[in-house]
């Protein structure tokens, strides 16, 4: 049995779905039984949560009894804040389970996970020192600010010497971890794509009649350079999402063709991906590994995308343009729209890195060192 821990974010997105897959890998790619013990901060009061961030966890009990009650040999966490923390790994050990801790992003060290503020990238905070993280108000107000910083600061060692393997989603996202500090030097660390389910058989592009953005809205994502660059090029644009950005981007699309469809399910998202041409992925973040560009590769779909942190792992090269450039993404634009041979380019590079048999053996070679 593995046991999977997670902490939801308030607003979801693409950690989720990745514990969703790995879960479903653990049961059908390792034939083994796999469950969730899921906290959500969505419903949590603001002072609950800065009490599970000061004290490292609530509850812990909770995991030592599921623990024992599943005889789960390992423990597979994912974000531990605010109300995992380390007394969850704690308990878990204590009940005889070995530990895996998967870094998706950069909160061991970065309050916000993502390394961006004020509209651009920050790596301010280094190990222990979080203070920038104050000084710039990153979590937007000076309380939940203050508790980030001291709660990292405290805990983060802790939460790596609890873990018997660590793991990332790309080699980029290790090289930044190591960068700002966080203690995973002397540690083994294992670079894991996350799974894919769904594969096209073949690209269809060429039949599409739109490029697509799935994102949150919020500045880091770029997506006001999407809607610029699909302006430039007279490419209609459909955006799936939601989040801060919102209104003001409504106001730059203006009356072009630009349709914005707020947050969808899987299903639609594949509808979408199968009647579009072509993706963007206009970050001007570092992203840990890029999920959205994966899952439209993964439909056949050519990609243009900010040759920025992981993405240029991921993406193909004749995809891969200047961060926050309109000029560029449109001259991508008009290199790979509807180009089926690019959207097989796609697919084929990330079958070789996030087909569920790929994934399933890299999971298991981290199990297996686990217990070795």
């Amino acid at each position: 049995m593995i046991l999977f821990l997670h902490n939801s974010y308030r607003t979801t997105g693409g950690e989720e779905r990745v514990v969703e897959d790995l879960l479903w890998l653990v049961r059908e790619g390792l034939g083994e039984p796999a469950e969730l013990l899921a906290r959500d901060s969505a419903g949590l009061a603001r002072t609950r949560a800065s009490a599970g961030l000061l004290r490292g966890g609530l509850a812990p009990r909770e995991v030592a009894s599921a623990v024992r009650m599943t005889k789960a040999r390992i423990v597979h966490a994912h974000n531990l804040h605010p109300t995992l923390g380390w007394r969850s790994l704690a308990g878990a050990r204590e009940s005889g389970a070995r530990v895996v801790v998967h870094l998706h992003q950069y909160r061991l060290v970065c309050a916000v996970g993502v390394c961006f503020t004020r509209g651009d990238e920050c790596t301010r905070c280094h190990g222990r020192n979080t203070l920038p993280g104050v000084l710039r108000n990153c979590r937007g107000s000076r309380a939940q600010a203050l508790t980030y910083a001291a709660a990292l600061a405290l805990w983060q060692r802790r939460i790596v010497e609890l873990a018997d393997e660590l793991i990332v989603p790309s080699q980029f996202a290790l090289e930044r971890l190591l960068e700002l500090g966080a203690p995973l030097a002397d540690r083994r660390v294992h670079v894991l794509a996350p799974p894919l389910r769904e594969f096209a058989e073949r690209s269809r592009a060429q039949q599409g009649t739109y490029a697509l953005v799935v994102s949150r809205l919020a500045p880091e994502k770029g997506v006001d350079v999407a809607i610029a660059a699909c302006q430039a090029a007279g490419l209609p644009l459909v955006i799936a999402g939601e989040g801060p950005d919102l209104q003001r981007l409504r106001t730059l699309a203006g009356a072009s063709e630009v349709s914005f469809l707020g947050a969808v399910s899987r299903e639609r998202l594949s509808q979408l991906r199968a009647g579009a041409s072509m993706a963007l992925i206009p970050s001007r973040s570092a992203e840990t590994f890029g999920l959205s560009a994966a899952e439209a590769m993964a439909a056949g779909l050519p990609v243009a995308a900010s040759a920025i942190g992981a993405l240029r792992e991921l993406v193909c090269e004749e995809g891969l343009v200047d961060p926050g450039d309109p000029g560029a993404m449109a001259g991508a634009i008009g290199r790979l729209n509807a180009d089926r041979a690019a959207g097989e380019r796609s697919l084929a590079r990330v079958r070789g890195l996030c087909a569920p048999e790929v994934a399933a053996r890299a999971l298991n070679a981290v199990y297996d060192a686990c217990e070795s």
